[in-house]
Order: structure tokens, then sequence, then C-alpha cells
């Protein structure tokens, strides 16, 4: 964190759901750059991801940290590569599992509720509930792709589509912050139970990134870009 007078502070700045219309972005600046999945299109091309981590490796941010999402299928058939690719950049990779940053705990995990065969779906239930299972007590910030079950997933048609199993582990855990994408029409930000939750999807990239104030006493949205209207997408 760093120092405004005595009191410590970190401005995360936070993206989903860019599909390769990153360069379209312009991205505040900030102490930790976030992506929470789906920076690829298809994800079966390591060039997508290389085009991509040269993106974020030019930010000004210190830290970058990224989380896939199930448009980014090169982490989950071929891992090893894919996570050299952001490994040689200096970007942090984290799948069910975490980091620190000046003290600050943060934890990812890219599953979601299964949808149309992409990568990193499982059942919901008990697949879904171990996974969600390892996120540990005491994180300050949660990244997953998808949201939990009734905040910052509402699609059009309306239709919740978040995971249920996921908010019953985030009640559990509480973490300060919560951050995900995955539902490109209901990006915003909201507070339930002690915990600070965004969905930061870009839709793509024309929707702004989301910047979120942490300090030891509150969790503060400085810039929450509105939700785009509701079209067809996920």
């Amino acid at each position: 964190m760093r120092r405004a007078g005595t009191l410590a502070f970190m401005r995360i700045v936070a993206v989903a759901d860019t599909h390769l219309f990153h360069r379209g972005l312009t991205v505040p600046a900030g102490d930790v750059f976030v992506h929470a999945g789906d920076m690829c299109r298809r994800g079966e091309d390591l060039g997508e991801l290389r085009d991509t981590a040269d993106w974020i490796q030019a930010l000004p941010h210190r830290t970058k940290i990224v989380v896939a999402g199930n448009h980014d299928r090169m982490f989950a058939d071929r891992p090893e590569e894919a996570r050299a690719v952001l490994a040689e950049r200096g970007i942090r990779y984290l799948e069910d599992g975490g980091t620190e940053v000046d003290g600050v705990t943060f934890w990812g995990s890219p599953w979601q509720p299964e949808y149309e065969g992409w990568a990193f779906n499982l059942p919901r239930g008990r697949a879904l509930a171990e996974r969600w299972a390892l996120i540990p007590e005491g994180v300050d910030v949660l990244v997953t792709h998808g949201p939990p079950l009734g905040i910052g997933d509402r699609t059009a048609p309306p239709e919740r589509r978040g995971c249920e199993d996921l908010l019953a582990r985030v009640r559990r855990v509480r973490p300060r912050l919560h951050l995900f994408g995955h539902i490109h029409q209901d990006g915003g930000l909201w507070r339930h139970g002690g915990t600070t939750f965004a969905n930061v999807t870009t839709w793509e990239c024309e929707r702004a990134p989301t910047v979120v104030r942490l300090t030891p006493a509150e969790v503060t949205g400085e810039v929450v870009p509105p939700a785009r209207a509701a079209r067809d997408a996920s």
C-alpha cells in the first residue's frame, strides 16, 4: 500500500472480458492492475495471449494480476506455455492460488458454471463447491471470472447466472473486495455483508475500467462506469 499522509491505500484498476479489444481502452493509473478473465476470443492461439500480455506489460501499474476466463482456453489446454507467456512479462497468474501485494492478499480462480462447453466450466453443485472451498479465510481481494448468484449476474433476457456455491463461500470467508466479470450486461458495484462486489466487465472495451481504492478502513469505488444497455453476450 502507498502512504497518503498517515493513511495507507491501494488503487486497484480492474477489467474483464476484453476479448482482444484491449487497445481501445484508456486505463487509469493505479498501483495494481487486475484482469478478471476473457482476455482472448477463442483462446486456442497463444498469439492472442501474447498480444494481450504485451499490452498488460506496458501498463504503468507496478503489479499486474490475471485470472483466466472461459475464453482463455490455452490455460486449460496448454497451461505451462500459457503461464510462461505471463511470467516472462512479470504478470502474476492466479488459478486457485494467491499472492500478496504490500500486505494485501489476493486469491484468484477461473471457474464458472457450465456454459456452452467453454474452458473452466464445471457442473453446478459439488464440483464447483470443491473449488470454492480452496478460497482461504482472511483473503482481502478475491478475483473470480464469474459472479456469485444474485450480484452482478443479470443477463438479457433477465436471468441470474451466478454461482450459488460461490456466494456461500464468499459469505463465509468475507473478502473485503470481490472482483469478477463474465456477465457483460451487469457491470457495477455493490456492498453486501461487509464485502464490496464489482463486476468489472468492459464488454469488449465498450465499458471503461473500474477503479477501487482500498484502505485499512474502507473500500471505495472511485470509478464505476454504468452498465451498458443489455444485449446478448457473456
